[in-house]
């Protein structure tokens, strides 16, 4: 399952991202972590230390590499430069597993407390004021558009803060968003407003409210958000020792918010995989990209990399 987490700056999004991947990893569970939001802070909430953080090789420098590796032998494909982030997979195209040695991992993936990281990196000086962090987040559309995850596997995703997680077809690549909110007018208004977008796309949604600390904030939520509210992390002494550099063991997590990573797990397993819309998405959004700025880009038509023979399941892997 692919597992993302949304909310406006300050939600607490990356903590409760960072406490589900460590709660699968202690559970003997396959993760893979991706940091695609701007402010790159995964690492450290996952137990990595600042030096080794700095030093996270970022996907989002290494796109060529990424793009070449992943085309394969596709005869669709002419070359890497060919590519855009919504580029499908077809025949001939090489396929990520979760768990695997492939170039892709070697090359940008890290332990951080026992989890494999991968991380699109941080802007550059370069970036600044002549690209947006979607040139960035391309590279983990692209990996979730090849990653075949089987049954029993999770992809933890801790996407950009804003709507701006809803500016690109990456949103359509979970089979879960997790909409983080405290609780907040402002804050439910902002996740209600997720909400609307993703419904537009049929993607499916929980909410869980943050920094509870009692139960009049409990009771808002439950008023304002309903059957929609999947659970609440409390405030905790556990996750204020995590934002201070002492990262304990996910077993001292106090029982309460244990309980919610719990109920998110169920909630992730209760859905049914749908391959069949995760390949539809997939091309419709490459149609979308290709008319609207990626054929002017590239200078051909690139809904020639469609191939009509290809859906991607774990059967192709076969």
């Amino acid at each position: 399952m692919k597992v993302a987490f949304v909310g406006k700056g300050g939600s607490g999004k990356t903590t409760l991202s960072s406490l589900f991947a460590r709660y699968l990893y202690a559970a003997g569970l396959p993760v893979l972590a991706i940091d695609a939001d701007i402010n790159q802070h995964l690492a450290l909430a996952l137990g990595m230390d600042e030096v080794e953080a700095a030093r996270l090789p970022a996907m989002g420098a290494d796109l060529a590499f990424i793009k070449d590796w992943l085309r394969g032998d596709n005869p669709r494909i002419a070359s890497a430069a060919a590519m855009t982030k919504t580029t499908p997979p077809g025949s001939g195209s090489r396929l990520l597993r979760l768990v695997e040695d492939n170039p892709i991992y070697a090359r940008f993936a890290r332990l951080a407390g026992g989890v494999r990281l991968l991380a699109t990196g941080p802007f550059e000086d370069a970036d600044l004021g002549v690209a947006c962090y979607h040139s960035k987040t391309a590279a983990v559309e692209l990996l979730l558009n090849h990653l075949v995850d089987g049954p029993g596997e999770y992809v933890v995703v801790d996407m950009t803060a804003g709507a701006d997680s809803f500016a690109s077809g990456l949103f359509t690549r979970f089979d879960l968003t997790v909409l983080v909110t405290e609780p907040t007018t402002r804050a439910v208004g902002v996740c209600r407003q997720y909400q609307r977008y993703a419904a537009s796309f049929d993607v499916a949604i929980a909410m869980v409210g943050n920094k509870v600390t009692d139960e009049g904030d409990r009771a808002f939520l439950r008023q304002q958000l309903g059957a929609d509210l999947l659970a609440c992390l409390d405030q905790s002494e556990y996750v204020r020792a995590a934002e201070r550099g002492d990262v304990r063991p996910i077993g001292q997590l106090e029982p309460a918010n244990r309980h919610t990573l719990e109920r998110l797990r169920a909630a992730v397993d209760a859905i049914d995989k749908d391959w069949a819309a995760f390949q539809r998405q997939t091309v419709e959004f490459h149609i979308r990209n290709a008319r609207a700025w990626g054929n002017a880009a590239a200078g051909t038509d690139l809904l020639g990399q469609i191939d009509p023979t290809f859906a991607l399941a774990p059967s192709v892997l076969a």
